[in-house]
């Protein structure tokens, strides 16, 4: 199979296809380094030297979005590992906490710079309905905004499995909303898609560290770092993952095309690509988790 020059084919009727490859391959490798962190800049002044691409009003309403979603998952974790005894946890087994740690720091992170690169636009930051941001700490923690039972749905602060469940739809979910985004963005002259693709590229790490410890708490599905078809992690999420399964880029069919023991099968190439979802389904996905 001469790979490169079916990339390059794809590329060439399609330059933005390569936004939509997975992040997670090789976030696998650099998970718990630097390059988590060097998702922020260093300076913001620099983001603002060449002029917008597209209206500053589209580009901080992206950025408002990213952060909701940012929000939503800080949250999520905060609240998980909060749960019981803040130092050892009765939810996250001590062996899980250092990296769901690392994940709720980069989440923070994520917020701080999304709201200061808002404000420095001259924009409104999003807050979440109810909002209870402490005024001291300026922890993003606001429990009166968000409900992860869904309404005692789901066994959410009782239940590992569960929990460890949730983790991976949202996450696999939020990859799939930034990826949505990148057209909005990708005229933009002065570095912020990449600020934003660096950060998804970040929820790529996260997603395949949750879906690394599933497997090893023994997850009957036995996830991989990366989506397979719309397989989710239990099926009250599959939603989540409607559209996954897509197995044609830019009207090219993937599973036609030769491999190196036959023609590639629609496993590979479902894994190939994260989809986007577009932000209606996204928000509605969130809803049931909104107070």
């Amino acid at each position: 199979m001469n790979f490169n020059k079916i990339l390059h084919e794809i590329e060439k009727s399609d330059p933005e296809v390569y936004d939509r490859l997975s992040d997670r391959r090789q976030a696998l490798a650099s998970f718990g380094k630097k390059v988590a962190i060097a998702a922020l800049p260093i300076a913001l002044g620099s983001l603002f030297n060449k002029a917008y691409g597209k209206s500053t009003d589209t580009v901080i309403s992206v950025l408002n979005y990213a952060l909701e979603l940012e929000y939503f998952e800080y949250n999520f974790y905060h609240s998980g590992m909060a749960t019981g005894n803040n130092t050892t946890g009765t939810l996250i087994v001590a062996a899980d906490r250092p990296g769901f740690q690392m994940v709720e720091d980069q989440e923070m992170a994520h917020i701080n710079f999304l709201r200061g690169l808002i404000n420095t636009m001259g924009g409104t930051p999003f807050t979440p309905h109810n909002y209870t941001r402490d005024p001291l700490t300026g922890d993003p923690y606001s429990p009166a905004s968000y409900d992860f039972t869904g309404g005692n749905v789901y066994a959410t602060y009782t239940s590992y499995v569960v929990y460890l469940q949730m983790a991976q739809a949202f996450e696999d979910a939020g990859i799939r909303a930034y990826i949505d985004q990148v057209p909005n963005l990708v005229a933009n002259t002065n570095g912020i898609l990449s600020q934003i693709m660096q950060i998804s590229a970040v929820e790529g790490r996260h997603a395949s560290f949750i879906r690394l410890v599933r497997r090893f708490a023994g997850a009957v599905d036995y996830p991989k770092p990366w989506v397979t078809n719309n397989v989710p992690s239990d099926i009250p999420f599959q939603p989540f993952y409607l559209g996954e399964d897509n197995t044609v880029q830019k009207g090219v069919q993937i599973t036609g095309l030769p491999g190196l023991t036959g023609t590639i099968s629609t496993t590979a190439a479902t894994e190939a690509f994260d989809e986007p979802i577009d932000k209606p389904t996204m928000l509605s996905l969130m809803s049931q988790f909104l107070l």
